[in-house]
């Protein structure tokens, strides 16, 4: 998949769930290009794991990672590394679950933490099953109804993670990365070695890691915020710029200066409003929670 067409989101409608239509841990956008056409986009790492389920017709989605390609709809691990997503896109479902509600879906998430598979390959035959209903849907609210009746009965498949390694998870989201490990097993009562073994096998990340990712992701939307990359590094902790340079390349294989400018974080604001704190989002049309970036 080559590199270099440019986005407009402008030519994009987005979609958000209503309250009602909301699990926790889970969060939700619908995706709709009013005249289909190739796009090619780089993916930024985020704390979560991603479902992009394709719900066009036709050549649909086309993803590159790790040197591999393939199409249809994906599951983004918490450190994909290097990941473009594009294709002939017509509609797409975006769907993040926090890692405590991917383990809960998916198991445990420690095959999936730098992976970049098939939904097919996590699902079986349910993938195409799920496909087949929200294609079908007339509206995205149905979608929205749909893809939360399709995780809710996922969600009650597995245990859910111990309640030490999910308040090591929030504090470590709550304090942006800057929480020490050590901190995090004294408040849970834990050595430091049992949390990250536990943190590990149910999380897919190790405490470290996640607090790495965490605070890539306050850096970048920074970035895209249009501050200046030295402040950046100051304000999300990292000792000086090259810190930063060498920990947004490791998560993104780009530069800081192109990780501004990014798509995928375009769109933050509207699509995802409670991950944008940095910015302030737009108030959504009443009723179906629905808007157009313009």
């Amino acid at each position: 998949m080559s590199a270099g067409t440019p986005f407009d989101w402008a030519a994009v409608d987005v979609a958000v769930p209503r309250p009602s239509d909301r699990l926790p841990g889970v969060s939700m956008a619908g995706f709709r290009q009013r005249v289909p056409a190739p796009v090619d986009i780089a993916m930024v790492a985020h704390p979560s794991v991603t479902l992009l389920v394709d719900l066009s017709e036709g050549e649909g989605l086309v993803y590159d990672a790790h040197g591999r390609s393939g199409r249809g709809s994906v599951v983004v691990g918490l450190h994909p590394g290097e990941l473009r997503a594009g294709g002939r896109v017509g509609a797409c479902l975006q769907i993040r679950l926090e890692p405590a509600a991917a383990a809960a879906v998916f198991g445990s998430s420690a095959e999936l933490s730098g992976a970049v598979v098939s939904l097919e390959e996590v699902w079986g035959r349910d993938a195409g099953r799920a496909e087949g209903r929200l294609r079908a849907a007339a509206s995205w609210d149905e979608r929205f109804a749909i893809a939360v009746d399709i995780l809710g009965r996922w969600l009650g498949a597995y245990p859910p993670v111990a309640p030490e390694v999910a308040h090591a998870w929030r504090r470590t989201l709550t304090g942006r990365g800057r929480v020490r490990v050590e901190r995090l097993a004294e408040e849970v009562g834990w050595s430091r070695k049992r949390l990250s073994a536990r943190f590990r096998s149910q999380l897919g990340i190790t405490p470290k890691h996640a607090a790495r990712l965490v605070r890539f992701d306050h850096a970048a939307h920074l970035l895209a915020a249009g501050h200046a990359a030295a402040g950046v590094a100051t304000e999300s902790g990292y000792v000086d710029q090259s810190h930063l340079h060498r920990e947004v390349k490791a998560f993104t294989g780009l530069t800081p200066t192109a990780v501004a400018v990014a798509p995928w974080l375009a769109i933050d604001d509207v699509a995802w409003p409670a991950s944008s704190p940095v910015r302030k989002a737009p108030a959504l049309i009443a009723g179906a929670e629905r808007t157009s970036s313009s």
